[in-house]
């Protein structure tokens, strides 16, 4: 008799062992917490730690968020951050903050957490589908329309000016570019813009993108840079070709380099998101997500404010 169910107590070990993970809550859900992963297009550029923050900031205020932080090592190519959406399906998160480096490219990635059951929260820029929770990020078409206005004023309605961007594939970037341009035919036909070049968000890229523009159009009268990289770098080529004052800079972004800049009265404004609410906001949504509640409006506007040397020090 005890050989029996010595025999019946083996046979059944496989059936108890090999009950899969998922039908138990497994390892995945082992510490209980909501598992969130923010993916954003770059760990340098202080508007990217900005929106770290104010996840983290949430994540610690909920307790119940394992908040996990990914990005490429550089914005110039989308394929490493699809990459890490698909590593972030893989690893089963509930969560994913994503803020697309291109939003066709990215799209796709979208949908598969989406079919996956994951709640996608976009965050700064756009992305080729409407298949997400939420959406937080600043008006970029109202901000670059602001942006040309402050720039056809400080150069007087009249003049040459360049525009130097950061990524040709980024839904933000690009919103930031055409808006801008279209204000200017719109509204100011003394002025020309004698070309666009993209720098990648790279400081470095950007000083020597604006020092050609320089060379080449001796009678320049101004900048407008798309993010806080080119517009870093625009404001150390005016310096660095004692030009301050002299050719006008409006851009985007704040950090202390941009802060600066301003200070030194290199760059006389700059639209400033608020980075910090899209980490914190768009963490928030997530969880409420998933946890079945519903996100109203779907697409939030984060706000912007213009930079000066007035505000400068209010500005955070």
């Amino acid at each position: 008799m005890k050989r029996r169910i010595l025999t019946l107590l083996v046979a059944a070990a496989p059936l108890i062992f090999s009950v899969p993970l998922w039908a138990t809550g497994g390892a995945e859900k082992s510490s209980g917490k909501i598992k969130v992963t923010l993916i954003t297009m770059d760990s340098i550029d202080e508007h990217w730690l900005k929106v770290r923050a104010g996840a983290q900031a949430k994540a610690n205020e909920l307790g119940n968020v394992e908040l996990t932080f990914n990005a490429p090592p550089g914005k110039v190519d989308a394929a490493v951050q699809l990459q890490m959406v698909e590593d972030a399906i893989t690893k089963k998160s509930d969560v994913i903050l994503l803020a697309p480096l291109n939003k066709d490219a990215l799209s796709p990635g979208v949908e598969r957490a989406k079919r996956a059951g994951i709640k996608v929260i976009i965050i700064d820029s756009s992305v080729a589908t409407s298949n997400y929770d939420a959406f937080f990020s600043t008006d970029n078409g109202a901000a670059a329309r602001t942006a040309a206005d402050t720039l056809a004023n400080l150069i007087g309605g009249t003049g040459k000016v360049a525009i130097v961007n950061a990524q040709a594939g980024a839904g933000t970037t690009m919103t930031r570019e055409n808006d801008f341009k279209d204000q200017i035919a719109k509204k100011y036909p003394g002025i020309t813009i004698v070309g666009t070049q993209y720098s990648d968000g790279d400081k470095t890229k950007a000083l020597n993108i604006a020092l050609d523009f320089i060379t080449a159009n001796p009678d320049l009268a101004g900048f407008y840079a798309c993010n806080e990289g080119s517009t870093v770098g625009v404001g150390n080529a005016i310096a660095q070709k004692g030009l301050a004052g002299e050719v006008k800079e409006v851009g985007f972004d704040w950090s202390a380099d941009t802060k600066s800049l301003v200070e030194r009265d290199i760059l006389q404004a700059s639209m400033v998101q608020n980075p910090y609410e899209m980490g914190y906001q768009g963490l928030q949504a997530g969880v409420d997500a998933y946890s079945g509640k519903a996100v109203s409006p779907k697409d939030i506007d984060t706000g912007v404010t213009v930079a000066t040397k007035e505000n400068a020090n209010a500005i955070k």
